[in-house]
């Protein structure tokens, strides 16, 4: 089994026993899941409904890549710029989730429903995370 980590506070977002597909020319995963409601605190929405959260984020990923993955640099920042925009044009479609310890410098899932209304699935940038084999 391989589990996606968040890049910048290592947390557990998902794993391979999802519908895993690229999405956005290779610069997305796209996670495939079914709907469970659990509640655990309050998420403030100012953290990820803003640009500077965005912006913010971008940075610390291109931060992690200069260090750990140079040639990842360019492709990412080009491919993310054009997402942002995707993401921006159609946010209010969008719920957010942050990992289990709730980092603010972490990775923010993207929630969305598929055309039929029921099945969820989370959009995550794939150069923020790291793969684990269990």
């Amino acid at each position: 089994m391989i589990t996606y980590r968040d890049l910048i506070s290592h947390d557990e977002m998902f794993s391979d026993i999802y519908k895993i597909r690229e999405v956005a020319d290779g610069l997305c995963l796209e996670v495939e899941g079914k709907m469970v409601s659990r509640t655990e605190g309050n998420i403030d929405d100012s953290l990820v409904a803003s640009k500077k959260y965005i912006n913010d984020y971008m940075k610390s990923i291109k931060g992690k890549l200069e260090e750990q993955r140079p040639e990842r640099v360019k492709p990412f920042m080009t491919g993310a710029a054009e997402q942002i925009k995707h993401i921006l044009a159609n946010f209010k479609n969008y719920q957010f989730f942050t990992g289990e310890n709730m980092n603010p410098d972490g990775t923010v899932a993207l929630l969305d429903n598929r055309e039929d209304g029921v099945t969820p699935y989370m959009i995550f940038f794939k150069d923020g995370l790291e793969m684990e084999k269990c």
